[in-house]
């Protein structure tokens, strides 16, 4: 089987301050990734601005954009000037009141060629998603570009192996999540360290499991609660790169902005699938009980 690589570089991200420095900060960090050879650049979750759902403020809505729109034909301009494909994320504003939080996909002469709106919604201490997003309806399908058929998902996503699965049985050919995660600087360093350590184990499991490239691009630092209620959260960064068995391939630091860059090899998928394969020996004929919500006891 002969050897095709596709370059990937992954943006790890840190506030700027403003949509107009977070925008100025990709598009340098995208200026260097393709000047060092990557074809395709995936950026962290909500990118042009802070983490904001630490609090739930109704003045925040005023910041969500439709797409097409200026966040995303600046996007545009900067995958069609530097000709990557690229892959940012967005806080959208689809309707009056309807608000989604959505990965857009650029070709390299800047079209958007695909969206995917974040299925899997949290609510949690410091993040209150639930508040702003709507649950998307774009289903769990695969975008295609000239760098192959992406299969992009959204942060909380990542820990639904379902979302992986029906990806893989659609035909991507890679997994992508933007991401936006990070420690409470309460918790203990073990509990941290727990979280961490499994964030990065499951989505291993679905490079595993689909025998699937899996990139995790997340942000890094420290912001803030603007409500002074709580400490805030430290993004704890360790973007990865993890090939069709599990393995890294490549791994950014903890506490700083970092181009991550790593060679993928396109033929390991077919590979790795001649000796594990797991689509063929599904048993889809036993999985009607997956589509409830619990199996109660009788």
């Amino acid at each position: 089987m002969s050897r095709d690589t596709l370059s990937v570089a992954l943006i790890q991200h840190q506030d700027a301050g403003s949509v107009e420095a977070n925008l100025d900060a990709t598009a340098a960090a995208v200026a260097t990734a393709a000047a060092n050879g990557a074809r395709l650049v995936v950026l962290a979750e909500l990118h042009t601005g802070p983490y904001f759902c630490q609090t739930e403020d109704l003045a925040t809505f005023d910041a969500a954009e439709p797409i097409p729109g200026p966040s995303s034909e600046r996007l545009a301009a900067i995958a069609r000037e530097h000709g990557v494909v690229l892959v940012g994320s967005l806080f959208e504003r689809r309707a009056p009141g309807l608000y989604h939080n959505t990965a857009v996909v650029f070709e390299t002469d800047g079209r958007q060629v695909g969206t995917y709106r974040k299925m899997h919604i949290p609510d949690d201490p410091g993040y209150y998603e639930k508040y702003y997003f709507t649950p998307g309806d774009t289903g769990f399908v695969p975008i295609d570009t000239s760098v192959g058929r992406l299969g992009v998902l959204v942060c909380w996503d990542q820990w639904y192996p379902e979302a992986a699965r029906i990806m893989a049985l659609s035909g991507a050919e890679v997994l992508i999540y933007p991401t936006a995660i990070g420690w409470d600087p309460q918790d203990t360093p073990e509990e941290q360290r727990r979280q961490q350590e499994a964030w990065i184990t499951v989505q291993r499991g679905h490079a595993v499991a689909n025998n699937l490239p899996v990139i995790a691009c997340n942000r890094t630092g420290h912001e803030p609660d603007p409500s002074g209620h709580s400490p805030g959260a430290t993004f704890w960064g360790t973007s990865f790169v993890a090939g069709p068995q599990g393995e890294f391939l490549a791994r950014a630091g903890e506490d700083a902005p970092e181009i991550l860059a790593v060679e993928l090899d396109r033929g390991r998928t077919e590979a790795v699938r001649r000796q594990w394969p797991f689509l063929r020996d599904r048993r889809i004929d036993a999985y009607a009980a997956i589509l409830k919500r619990y199996i109660d006891p009788d």
